[in-house]
């Protein structure tokens, strides 16, 4: 065996050793969980309903979601990760979701692009207001 076939096979054997490793750390179910975001199986409580101003909004940085009220009583939730470039909005203000990093702009009705750059609307998140607490899921 000459040295640059000896070379490839340890390079290749390499390749498979970390690839092997990569696939144990993936999750049992074969989907992605990702940190901050509720599992549908399993609610997360937000917090009392009267944080979540009409026309405005309110940030749960933790969650990444953004709760809107853009009627009395009635309770929208979207992805608080901005489509354009990842950052987090920033809050609510006249039934418009503002992210602070390039200026989108994105209804708090329905989470559609206002004003770019952003080009997609925020993602929506399913959000119940159970006896004056919201909860994801």
């Amino acid at each position: 065996m000459t040295n640059t076939s000896r070379r490839a096979v340890l390079v290749a054997g390499g390749a498979i050793g970390v690839a092997g490793a990569l696939a144990a750390c993936g999750s049992s179910n074969g989907m992605a969980t990702t940190s901050g975001t509720p599992s549908p199986a399993q609610p997360t409580t937000l917090g009392p309903s009267t944080e979540v101003p009409l026309s405005g909004g309110k940030v749960y940085e933790k969650e990444q979601v953004v709760v809107t009220q853009p009627a009395q009583g009635e309770f929208k939730a979207f992805s608080a990760v901005c489509p354009h470039q990842g950052c987090l909005v920033a809050g609510v203000s006249d039934n418009v979701i503002v992210c602070p990093c390039h200026g989108s702009l994105f209804n708090a009705s329905t989470g559609d692009v206002e004003q770019g750059p952003a080009v997609r609307g925020l993602a929506p998140v399913a959000v119940k207001d159970l006896n004056g607490t919201l909860v994801l899921g």
